[in-house]
């Protein structure tokens, strides 16, 4: 039986490595290449074509979702898994729109991984319980995908050349962006409704 094929890629490098060696250990699991960024994912993938791509969900020169996307549609047969350290319900929603088939918190046991890639590896498909949970209970968001864009960066006080920056957006429409949300969400500065998302598990 041919082993299971994985491109691993996330910024961290420490959690990179350790993920690597972790899956290492299992003779039915090769690892074929990493990568760094989003970016970086995508291009390794277009050359090893392995089974399942394990992205982090953030990180830099496309984030996993836009690598998901792409890769999906460049390689068609690869799954894509996405590892998140925010276990959001709109991450999740947003993930299996991009075509990923798991959505892996970043607080799953290490010896569960290799478990959740067979599944992935057999047709089968794989959510987070608790992000599940929250999901199924979550209320109605009335912010746009964009609007949850520029709340999920305003979170940390970000300023908005800084989100500009990091969602690849003018200074004009992420300011356009931040008022409509923060008039929907009913909070007088952007901090302020970037917390109200959060709570509701929006973002």
């Amino acid at each position: 039986m041919n082993p299971i094929k994985v491109v691993l890629a996330d910024d961290e490098q420490l959690l990179r490595e350790a993920v690597v060696t972790l899956l290492s250990l299992d003779e039915d699991i090769e690892i074929v290449g990493t990568a760094r960024d989003g970016a970086d994912a995508v291009d390794v993938v277009a050359r090893t074509r392995p089974d399942i791509a394990v992205l982090d969900l953030e990180m830099p020169h496309r984030d996993g979702l836009e690598a998901a996307a792409e890769i999906r549609a460049a390689s068609p047969d690869t799954r894509v898994v996405l590892l998140t350290r925010y276990a959001r319900p709109a991450a999740l929603r947003r993930a299996l729109e991009a075509g990923a088939v798991a959505f892996v918190t970043k607080a799953t046991s290490v010896t569960e991984l290799p478990h959740i890639l067979r599944t992935v590896h057999d047709g089968g498909r794989y959510v987070d319980g608790s992000v599940a949970t929250a999901a199924l209970s979550e209320s109605g968001c009335p912010l746009t995908d964009r609007e949850i864009d520029v709340l999920r960066e305003s979170i940390d006080g970000a300023t908005v050349r800084v989100i500009a920056e990091r969602t690849h957006l003018a200074q004009g429409t992420v300011r356009n962006y931040l008022s409509t949300a923060m008039t929907k969400l009913g909070a007088e500065t952007r901090v302020g409704a970037a917390r109200i998302a959060w709570s509701e598990g929006w973002i």
